[in-house]
Formats: C-alpha cells, sequence, structure tokens
C-alpha cells in the first residue's frame, strides 16, 4: 500500500504478525521510490534499544504509547512539511530528465560522506561535555557554543550540516533561536535536533511547528543520539544532492539569465507535473501571474538598465514570500508566475497579497534615479485540484490579474469559475 498510494507520513506498530514493523521500515526505506516518504513507529514498546532499533531502520521518529496526542500531531505536521517539500526537489529533478537533463547520477545518498559539521548549543557542564564527546566519537566535527547569539555567529559564517540545541540554550528562549536559525538563508533548511525535557512536551510541540527536524529527550543515551543524527545527516544529503543536481542541469538552458528564476519552458513541463501531482493526491494547487505595472513607462523614462534592475528587485522581493515547495517562474517580459502545490484560493490569495505588499513597499533603487522608482504590481491567482491543463490554469489566472490591471493595479484578484474575456491593460 505504500509503494501503490506514496502517502505523507506512515504511522507503524512493531508488534504485528508475519512481519514485524522493523522489517516493514526497513523495506520501505530499501526502497528507491518509498524510501523519502516519513515513518513514524507507535508502539508499546517503550524501551531504549527498541527506539533505537527502530531508528535504524530507518524511522524518523519512535513514539510510546500511550502517545501524546500535541506531539504526535505535532510531529506529523513537521514531517507531512518535509515530504511536501522532498517532493518537489524530486519533481523539479524529473522536470529537469523530463526536458532532456542527463539523469540524477550525483551519488548514494546512503553511502557515507565526509564527516558532518554539527553546531552544538547547549548550556557548558557535563551533559554538553558527553553529548560532544559521543559525536565526535562518530568522526563529526563539532563545535561547541554556549548562547543563541553564538550559534546564530557560527552558522551564518561555516558551514553547518546539523545543529542540535538544548530548549533552555543557557537560559534563553530556544524556541525563539530557532525561529531565527529558520529566518536565515543559509541556515533555513538544516535539520535541527533539540533536546528536551520531560515536562517540556508543550514546548517541543511548538518547536516542531516551527521547524525543528527532531528531538531527544532527556537523559540523553548516546545511542540514540547517534542514530537520530545520522538520519538527519543523511536526510540532509539527500536534500543538498537533489538541489545541487538541478542547480547544475537548469542553470543554463531553464533559467531566465537576468532574474536567476526559471524561464517559461520549464514552467510548462513543471505545471504539467504540478497538476498531475495534485490530480493523485487530490490536494488544491494555486498559481499567481503577476505583472509589473507601468513597466514600460520605466524602460522609457529611466531606460533599459533601470528596468533591469527593477525586474531582478522585483523577484527577490517575491521570493522572500515564499516556501521552499513553491516555484517563481519568469513567463515572459514582466510577467511572473509562481506555482504552490497544496495551497487552496485562500492561501493562494494570502502569499499573493503579502507579495504585492512587499514589493510596494518601499522604492527599489537604481541607477540615476534619486530616491529609487516606486514600483507595484497586479496580480491574479487561481486555484485547481489537478482537473485543468497548463494553458487553462494559467489563462484563468491571466484573466483574473487583467481584472486587477483593469480595476486600477496594485490589487490582488481570484480568478472567476466564469471568466470574461481579457481586456488590453498596460
Amino acid at each position: 500500500m505504500v509503494e501503490q498510494h506514496l502517502p505523507d507520513v506512515v504511522l507503524l506498530d512493531v508488534m504485528m504478525p508475519v512481519l514485524d514493523g522493523f522489517e516493514v521500515c526497513r523495506r520501505i526505506k530499501a526502497n528507491p521510490k518509498t524510501a523519502h516518504v516519513p515513518v513514524v513507529m507507535v508502539t508499546a514498546l517503550n524501551d531504549t534499544a527498541s527506539r533505537i532499533q527502530g531508528l535504524q531502520a530507518g524511522a524518523d521518529d519512535f513514539l510510546s504509547k500511550p502517545a501524546n496526542d500535541m506531539i504526535l500531531y505535532a510531529r506529523v505536521r513537521s514531517l507531512a512539511r518535509l515530504k511536501t517539500m522532498m517532493d518537489e526537489w524530486r519533481l523539479r529533478v524529473g522536470t529537469g530528465e523530463g526536458i532532456g537533463m542527463p539523469p540524477n547520477h550525483g551519488g548514494d545518498p546512503e553511502a557515507e560522506g565526509p564527516p558532518a559539521h554539527l553546531l552544538l548549543v547547549q548550556a557548558p557542564g557535563p551533559a554538553a561535555a558527553r553529548a560532544r564527546g559521543v559525536l565526535e566519537g562518530e568522526g563529526h566535527r563539532t563545535t561547541m557554543v554556549g548562547s543563541g547569539a553564538e550559534a546564530l555567529a557560527v552558522s551564518a559564517t561555516e558551514g553547518v550540516d546539523i545543529i542540535v540545541i538544548g530548549i533552555a540554550a543557557a537560559s534563553e528562549d530556544g524556541l525563539r533561536l530557532c525561529s531565527q536559525l529558520r529566518s536565515q538563508p543559509r541556515t533555513r533548511h538544516v535539520p535541527i535536533i533539540m533536546i528536551v525535557e520531560e515536562s517540556e512536551m508543550g514546548r517541543l510541540a511548538k518547536a516542531l511547528d516551527i521547524g525543528i527536524s527532531d528531538y531527544l529527550v532527556k537523559p540523553v543515551d548516546g545511542n540514540e543520539l547517534i542514530a537520530r543524527v545520522r538520519t538527519q545527516v543523511r536526510r540532509w544529503r539527500y536534500q543538498n544532492l537533489l538541489r545541487d543536481h538541478v542547480a547544475a542541469g537548469l542553470s543554463l538552458a531553464m533559467v531566465d539569465g537576468l532574474t536567476g528564476v526559471y524561464n517559461r519552458r520549464y514552467l510548462a513541463d513543471h505545471l504539467a507535473r504540478s497538476l498531475e501531482q495534485a490530480k493523485g493526491d487530490r490536494q488544491m494547487l494555486s498559481v499567481a501571474l503577476f505583472d509589473i505595472d507601468h513597466f514600460k513607462t520605466i524602460n522609457d523614462s529611466f531606460g533599459h538598465g533601470a528596468g533591469d534592475e527593477v525586474l531582478k528587485a522585483v523577484v527577490q522581493r517575491a521570493a522572500v514570500n515564499l516556501r521552499a515547495a513553491d516555484m517563481v517562474a519568469r513567463y515572459g517580459g514582466e510577467e511572473f508566475v509562481v506555482v504552490m502545490p497544496r495551497t487552496d484560493d485562500a492561501g493562494g490569495m494570502l502569499v499573493a497579497e503579502r507579495i504585492r505588499q512587499r514589493i510596494a513597499a518601499e522604492p527599489i533603487a537604481v541607477g540615476g534615479k534619486s530616491g529609487g522608482i516606486t514600483v507595484t504590481v497586479s496580480i491574479g491567482v487561481a486555484g485547481t485540484l489537478g482537473d485543468d491543463t497548463p494553458e487553462s490554469l494559467l489563462n484563468a489566472a491571466d484573466t483574473a490579474m487583467y481584472r486587477a490591471k483593469n480595476g486600477g493595479r496594485n490589487r490582488v484578484e481570484q480568478a472567476r469559475i466564469e471568466t470574461e474575456p481579457r481586456r488590453a491593460a498596460v
């Protein structure tokens, strides 16, 4: 059933007839088609040895019955978000191969790589020393800091593969630190493992929603720490493998040379694949098509060089408001498309409104224009469960975008079920 349906998360018992959960998990992770599907073992077994056995079999988490509902729900949400991001990267690899890129032969994500660089954020003391000793005993290069400020400084200047953090982190707010790490470009996707007290389950649920990758409950067992770190290192390297493959294959043929986002050729294939996935999952997909208002006037008044600077700045501001799973492409001229998987109509409108506000918030600095140029965009949003074609979905968003133009510009409009003829606007 896992291979047939490719679920977002598998909740797996251990004690089952014929085939136990450990073996099921091993087979799921050994199958290239299902290896990226997160597995949470939920079982009556609560000893450390069973937990480590489950993690070594490839489980992403191991919860003992009776499971804490708050933690279970938060964990499922966390892993479902991770699965969405991984699906998007796998989809981009498939899109590239579908339009002529070489297959992904960049390496085996299960193979042993060079030692990982771990950042350990923990108040100095015996517990921190033991954790560092365990990690370095596995060959990992470990940098230990005792404050959130030090952690932000190290992670901003050095390449970090995994961050292990105590939730108190030297009496500082570990949740705030996690949020700050997730807001920094260099650490946005770096796995974070949090060490918590048994009494901190409420804060742990918040930490999972913020975006931590895994956690351990004190007292920390060294073998469990090793197993969880190994899982996160393997996943991190697999993500990087996919990203590197996409970047290497698309940097020339599929990326717009001026703005650095995907071009129209890539968009066509990617959107078709995204619609197939949305239809199979019965999950909404939304697209936003936006156009820079009065762009011809900018070119005529300040020159095409200024126009190019505006295009690049607009894309950069739009990208700030997108998730890792979202994709932005240049549709043509001053028009851009954002593809948002698993996003309903309300979510698509919310993202589009944030993009509109961010672009209009302050003038764009260009050479030769004191004070910069105030730029606005008009945006049309359309959603589907995958039953549309790429052309019909983009046409619906385009019609809504022109309604925004004709309604005064610097607006966001939702596509209507019955679309009206497109009327010219510039």
